[in-house]
């Protein structure tokens, strides 16, 4: 059984294109340039979409006729929505094994009849795996079937137009009155309405979108919008205010993408992927690309001749490259201007998001303010640290997240405090007696003794070639402490010693250890070793991946270098 695209599937790429390609000027819709310009990208393209063909249910007893089953048995509308947009595209393009092939209009027939016959009364659909009667995913939908139906427009095909139709004008009344649950969500829907309303303009659609554009676009003053999701929902609502401000005629949408793409210029590691420990979605600490922003850097970087934005999109094609845009959107064919380098060499501190960003050339390093264990990671080309941590067994409540942060004649400093305390006899007489119902409330009742405290103390200061951390905690003597220095996996790491019993665990004596990942590598050290529990109670699990463990016992008081080669 084939696997069906989920929603963020859907949004991240439909079905891009992998192949080689050169974009080179203007094309009308339909057109592709001179044989070994667009011959691969379309030829890519078929290829993907022979793979999808092979999943649409064809039973025609089956209510699920027309979709495509995800691996759980679900059948998704961002599935059929992106196949109609891509069969579209296929269907149109005068150079694609299957321009006007009556077999593929078939298939296209059967995923519009599914998207008609599963809406509901209100031109709502469902995403199964979660949202009911959900306005914003009928956006998301939208945005394929509008794009197919709009290639059929600009090819004269009435016929085909009318499969997508109804669907459309049921979608269009319903999210001119529907809601959200996210801020991207509003974007999202103006976005649909701005697609249907330009293949059958009414005033209710515009009406809507200027209701919610009333509320203001939400990007901040260091270029990201309120979810700061960098590899999903920023992709998802630069896309919106690009395709409302070319259908809607109002440029000055264009702003906001603006500001967040040269945020990003700043967000991006040495191997390509994207910094997502600010994220307040479920990109949060994944990796990922800038392969989302694809739409937006080419439509800039051309309308704009923005030879940063050129430089940004160049790792991204031709892997990302999407022939349905290109169909729509023939200015996305249009020249490049030359590159501009994107930013290598810089110290930006980002206070209301609160993170540091250092690039060095091949060296990138992240370090988060307040708030995460993840408090540091590091990056040699495609040697990455994805974090050093540490905690100690103090009360089960150990693991360092730093509450206190600042940068002190060129250290930055990390600090959080912890108390531990036990608790006297009850005695107040109306306490009594203790039950298990009461026990809670007594608890703030009662005389505190034997109180302990341990302060943390984590300093990093640049260096010549790489980093120099230290890592104190001070207060409370005897209390066992693991500092994880955790890797990504497929390296090499020599000069390591297992931990017992715990898979990926290695432990670091008084020397140093080496991670090569290809022709980069990390050196480390010296390492220190006083115990083998690295597991220790009310700590944070190990992350995936191998994990190098310095250990030790309060007070504790230790320096180790990180160094970058290759």
């Amino acid at each position: 059984m084939a696997h069906a695209m989920n929603r963020r599937e859907a949004l991240a790429l439909g079905l891009a294109s992998a192949a080689s390609m050169t974009l080179s000027g203007r094309r009308a819709a339909g057109e592709t340039a001179p044989s070994g310009a667009g011959a691969d990208i379309v030829r890519a393209h078929d290829d993907a979409l022979e793979r999808r063909l092979g999943a649409q249910v064809l039973d025609p007893q089956s209510k699920w006729r027309g979709a495509f089953p995800d691996e759980w048995g679900l059948h998704h509308c961002t599935a059929v929505s992106a196949f109609l947009k891509n069969a579209a595209a296929a269907y149109y393009h005068p150079q694609s094994k299957h321009h006007r092939d009556r077999a593929l209009l078939d298939r296209m027939t059967l995923a519009a009849e599914f998207l008609t016959r599963i809406q509901n009364a209100e031109g709502n659909i469902d995403l199964l795996s979660t949202n009911f009667n959900s306005p914003p995913d009928t956006g998301f939908v939208v945005h394929s079937v509008a794009t197919a139906a709009k290639l059929a427009r600009m090819n004269g095909d009435e016929a085909v137009l009318s499969l997508m139709r109804d669907f459309l004008l049921r979608a269009g009344r319903g999210l001119s009155k529907g809601g959200v649950h996210t801020p991207n969500h509003r974007w999202v829907v103006c976005e649909a309405l701005a697609q249907i309303n330009d293949l059958f303009p009414d005033k209710q659609y515009t009406n809507r979108i200027d209701q919610w554009l009333a509320e203001g676009i939400d990007i901040d003053e260091e270029g990201q919008y309120t979810e700061r999701s960098t590899t999903v929902y920023n992709p998802v609502v630069n896309t919106a205010l690009v395709v409302m401000a070319e259908k809607l005629g109002r440029p000055e949408l264009l702003e906001p993408v603006r500001k967040n793409l040269d945020a990003m210029a700043y967000l991006l590691h040495p191997n390509g992927e994207v910094v997502t420990e600010i994220s307040r979605r479920q990109d949060l600490n994944t990796r990922g690309t800038m392969g989302g922003y694809w739409f937006a850097l080419r439509w800039l970087a051309i309308r704009d001749r923005n030879g940063l934005y050129a430089a940004m999109l160049k790792p991204l094609e031709p892997g990302h490259v999407e022939l349905p845009r290109l169909m729509e959107y023939p200015a996305l064919s249009g020249e490049l201007p030359a590159d501009t380098p994107v930013p290598d060499d810089y110290e930006r501190e980002y206070a209301l998001h609160g993170i540091t960003r250092i690039r060095r050339g091949k060296t990138s390093a992240t370090l988060i303010h307040r708030g995460s264990s993840r408090w540091v990671s590091l990056q040699r080309g495609g040697a990455v640290v994805n974090a050093v941590r540490f905690a100690s067994a103090f009360f089960g409540k150990g693991q360092f997240i730093p509450a206190e942060f600042e940068k002190r004649d060129g250290v930055y400093l990390f600090r959080q405090e912890l108390t531990g305390r036990y608790m006297q006899p009850v005695t107040d007489p109306a306490l009594r007696p203790v039950t298990p119902e009461t026990w809670p409330k007594t608890m703030m009742k009662r005389r505190l003794s034997e109180v302990c405290r341990l302060v943390y103390e984590a300093r990093l200061r640049e260096i010549s070639g790489g980093f120099e951390i230290s890592i104190s905690a001070r207060g409370t003597d005897n209390v066992p402490l693991a500092v994880e220095i955790n890797l990504r996996e497929g390296g090499e790491i020599t000069g390591v010693d297992p931990a017992p019993g715990i898979a990926g665990a290695f432990l670091l004596g008084e020397g140093s250890a080496a991670y090569r990942m290809g022709d980069d590598v990390i050196r480390f050290g010296p390492g220190h070793c006083e115990h083998a529990y690295v597991q220790v109670r009310g700590a944070e699990g190990k992350m995936s991946g191998p994990s190098v463990y310095l250990t030790g016992f309060t007070p504790f008081e230790h320096t180790f270098v990180f160094a970058f080669e290759g």
